[in-house]
């Protein structure tokens, strides 16, 4: 038996802090599998019951009863369930500008997406949230709030490594991510985001991928393109105009950007969001 259920509430805005997109519970059936493929979004699967593997690159992890684990956006991942023993498991998924910065704060990676759950809310999160989803209309708070509960508890349980260099680690990713956060409409480069953090490129490069789960260039580039979603779908700025107020000198780039990210031209995303207000 499948539960599936979707986020009724659509977020004010097209890139959000932190929002909750659908959660669900599943027996599988022997060998039931994902991939190797991608998705837009975070997912984290909660194993409740059985066995099972997930590969992401080079490394298989095989999971059993009282593990999670979490599948980044973009990031190549497989995983499949035990032919004998099934898993039974349930699951969230979410984006927002907050999650790669909340998860920088864990002990968790692309290449290390294993985690032990917790026995006071994980087992028990998804019927939770169907609880809460079912007991009537404004749920966005509630749902939100227990969005940051999990959080929460996953700092807890599993945080950043304690000495002080993996500390320091995450104090560079998180200012780069500040940076790029405030100077995207600017014309960013790898040299000038790295002599802000006094760190060489390289070295830097290669922190931001192991602890967000992509490069830096790519995180700014995703970064301008949902915010130039909330600018089509929210303003009525000319796209010469949002085109500049991204990072972009040249509309026809920003065009070709966009719909390389977004799978379609600015005005097509216009035309097709022009009453919603939110980013599938």
């Amino acid at each position: 038996m499948t539960v599936f259920k979707y986020n009724a509430h659509r977020p004010h805005r097209a890139n959000p802090d932190l929002y909750l997109h659908y959660w669900g519970k599943e027996q599988c059936v022997p060998g039931h599998s994902f991939g190797p493929g991608v998705r837009s979004l975070y997912k984290i699967h909660f194993i409740h019951a059985g066995t099972g593997r997930v590969t992401v690159g080079e490394a298989t992890h095989t999971l059993g009863a009282g593990q999670a684990f979490l599948t980044y956006p973009h990031v190549v991942t497989h995983y499949a369930a035990d032919q004998d023993d099934p898993w039974l498991y349930s699951w969230i998924a979410f984006t927002g500008e907050e999650a790669a910065y909340l998860l920088s704060r864990t002990s968790l990676t692309p290449e290390q997406p294993v985690f032990p759950m917790d026995q006071e809310l994980m087992p028990s999160l998804s019927a939770r949230l169907s609880e809460t989803g079912s007991s009537g209309e404004r749920l966005d708070l509630p749902l939100k709030v227990m969005l940051y509960e999990f959080f929460s508890l996953l700092l807890h349980t599993v945080p950043a490594a304690g000495s002080p260099a993996p500390r320091s680690r995450s104090v560079y990713v998180e200012q780069c991510l500040h940076y790029l956060q405030a100077h995207y409409a600017e014309n960013v480069t790898m040299e000038s985001l790295s002599a802000s953090l006094k760190l060489d490129r390289k070295y830097m490069s290669a922190l931001f991928k192991r602890t967000v789960g992509m490069p830096p260039q790519q995180y700014l580039l995703q970064f301008r393109m949902s915010k130039a979603c909330e600018l089509l779908t929210e303003t009525g700025c000319t796209i010469g105009e949002i085109s500049q107020s991204v990072g972009y000198q040249d509309a026809l780039l920003f065009s070709r950007m966009f719909k390389k990210v977004k799978g379609c031209s600015p005005k097509e995303y216009r035309l097709r969001h022009a009453d919603t207000d939110i980013v599938l």
